[in-house]
């Protein structure tokens, strides 16, 4: 009987934190209201910062019509693409990875958060 109540508990563990690892992009675009006053994630658009829309494979610093900092464009055309990895990386600490970028913000904390922001931009090809 015991071994039974720590198998469905741990069954149950398992679950909980697939679930909680798991990105939402519902959950996403809330965290994304964030950036919202400097980035357009559902269309082609400039504003304070470079329109994200199609920003997964993109080259960093090659948005159209947008002035990127130097330091974005040296990441750019040292090989910095837009990936999964390395968006989680430039959202935990954006001055940490491009030091030189423009953007303020100082990043977000909480992994689930990031990963979230991920799956909303993901809808946005």
């Amino acid at each position: 009987m015991r071994f039974t109540a720590v198998l469905i508990a741990g069954s149950l563990l398992a679950l909980a934190t697939g679930q909680a690892s798991a990105q939402d992009a519902a959950a996403g675009e809330k965290v994304f209201a964030k950036c919202k006053a400097c980035h357009v994630a559902d269309a082609d658009q400039n504003k304070v910062g470079p329109g994200l829309k199609g920003l997964i494979g993109r080259k960093a610093g090659t948005h159209a019509g947008f002035k990127f900092s130097p330091a974005m464009i040296a990441a750019g055309e040292g090989g910095l693409v837009w990936d999964d990895a390395k968006l989680t990386e430039y959202l935990k600490n954006p001055k940490a990875m491009v030091k030189g970028t423009k953007m303020a913000f100082p990043g977000l904390k909480d992994d689930a958060d990031i990963a979230n922001v991920i799956a909303y931009l993901k809808q946005y090809p």
